[in-house]
């Protein structure tokens, strides 16, 4: 038997992202989000509403940066998501974080976070709130690669959110491997 909960957001997991850019006056702004997603190849779509000073500022500049929130950094992550820009616009210092400019977009990478996807602004619907971003660089620190070089997800320790209960997770074991295991259905 299931219980039906109506139009809600339950699709797990969802990573809690940090979305990063510039202020008018250079000042890094960043904030949390768990909506969003990846959109083809080379794009990703978020869906932040436009009264954000984050938003205001992708608007502008014309480009963001998308990081990955992890474990290390549960309550920064939180604090960037709790308080907005428009009231403290140094709550990037304030939580602790450090930014350094993108090499390829204009706005923040935020130094402690291990993954970030640098974006230009593609579109954003003030009425629907989608936003979506041409990645043009996605980085890894060296941490969090494994022996082959590519991004090991036990090394990274991704942090999602669980949308039902308001509260975050940590990923889980590997399982399986995606483009072979069903193939012992053929």
């Amino acid at each position: 038997m299931r219980k039906n909960f109506g139009p809600k957001p339950f699709l797990y997991p969802q990573l809690v992202m940090v979305i990063a850019s510039y202020g008018r006056d250079g000042t890094p702004d960043a904030m949390n989000a768990a909506w969003g997603g990846i959109a083809g190849g080379d794009k990703i779509f978020l869906c932040l509403s436009s009264n954000h000073k984050t938003v205001e500022n992708i608007l502008e500049r014309k480009a963001f940066t998308v990081s990955v929130a992890d474990e290390a950094h549960l309550v920064e992550a939180d604090y960037v998501g709790l308080v907005s820009g428009n009231d403290v616009p140094d709550k990037l210092e304030r939580s602790g974080l450090h930014a350094t400019r993108s090499e390829f977009v204009d706005a923040p990478v935020i130094d402690e976070l291990p993954l970030v996807l640098e974006c230009k602004l593609v579109s954003y619907d003030p009425e629907t709130h989608f936003m979506v971003g041409r990645i043009v660089n996605a980085g890894a620190d060296e941490a969090i690669l494994d022996e082959a070089g590519m991004i090991d997800p036990a090394r990274l320790k991704p942090l999602t959110f669980d949308p039902a209960n308001g509260t975050y997770w940590s990923l889980g074991e590997k399982v399986g491997k995606a483009f072979s295991d069903g193939g012992k259905l053929k």
